[in-house]
């Protein structure tokens, strides 16, 4: 299972995510594709997701912006590899700029996001990444609403595509949908049990 985790505001109707889910379609393989309406609610998110892929096996989270915060956690939890676009380090930082009612980018309608969120994500947090080789990150220095410098520091050892310029949402995404497919497929290996 391809599951996707959509950002702050997006939804499933995202441009990475259609591409993405248009990719598969081609490939044969729109079966293995799931990507939730996330909620506002960070632990909400956490819930559903993990609600979602209960019977799953062989999961990969592919995350973009707050997504990317959202499959870190899962992916530490877990043990899940994981797909990381553009994605958000300290969100409970950068997110409480946009306390009250803020309007979705998709099909209109709007969220509301309460302090409470924000605590939400500080307990969500990962500190640091155990297995870099569980994780590819995908950043654009261009990047308007993140630090791309942020989210290096944060994976370090991680398979790494830096985009030179590019944009938050990475315009150019169809160029790489393929390189994050091969990702998910190849499945990095399990640790090894200690003796």
């Amino acid at each position: 299972m391809i599951l996707y985790l959509h950002g702050f505001r997006s939804s499933p109707n995202s441009f990475k995510a259609r591409v993405m889910a248009a990719r598969l379609v081609e490939l044969g393989r729109g079966d293995e594709w799931c990507c939730p309406m996330l909620p506002v609610s960070p632990l909400g998110t956490v819930a559903l997701v993990e609600s979602l892929v209960r019977d799953a096996r062989n999961v990969t989270v592919v995350g973009s912006s707050l997504g990317g915060f959202f499959a870190t956690y899962l992916a530490e939890k877990h043990g899940w590899p994981a797909v990381l676009l553009n994605p958000a380090v300290v969100p409970q930082r950068d997110l409480s700029h946009y306390l009250g009612e803020q309007p979705l980018w998709h099909g209109g309608g709007s969220i509301v996001v309460e302090s409470r969120h924000l605590d939400e994500l500080r307990a969500l947090s990962v500190a640091s990444v155990t297995r870099p080789e569980r994780y590819y990150l995908i950043a654009a220095t261009g990047d308007e609403v993140l630090d791309y410098r942020e989210m290096l520091a944060h994976y370090p050892g991680a398979r790494t595509t830096l985009i030179e310029g590019s944009d938050h949402a990475i315009s150019e995404f169809p160029r790489y949908v393929d390189e994050v497919l091969a990702f998910c497929d190849a499945r990095p290996p399990a640790p090894r049990e200690a003796a």
